[in-house]
């Protein structure tokens, strides 16, 4: 161990280097622990507002009903044996949700 004081990183304004000299090893200690929380919280803000924004990336389609969320995928369904149509599906909690379209056009 080291009797020399360690040295500030170079990132670490003057100002605070110079408040924290003054504190007593008690107060170190207890600013140390704040900013090791206060640097997980920033952490975990930044990936919440990452995630919600690439979440916003997909604009909402110009013929999605009022009434249907913006993170409903389109579908195709079997009718019938034979006929095809395109429901708009979504995840409501433990519910998986449908609503009607239109039909497949075969010449697509």
């Amino acid at each position: 161990m080291s009797y020399e004081p360690p040295t500030p990183p170079a990132e670490l304004p003057t100002g605070i280097v110079n408040t924290l000299n003054g504190y007593s090893q008690d107060q170190l200690q207890h600013v140390a622990r704040y900013a090791e929380e206060l640097a997980e919280h920033k952490a975990r803000e930044s990936l919440l507002e990452e995630e919600s924004d690439d979440a916003g990336i997909d604009e909402r389609p110009d013929d999605l009903p009022d009434d249907v969320p913006s993170k409903a995928t389109i579908t195709i369904k079997e009718i019938n044996n034979n006929r095809y149509y395109y429901y708009w599906q979504w995840r409501d909690g433990d519910q998986v949700k449908s609503k009607y379209k239109s039909p497949v056009n075969p010449d697509e």
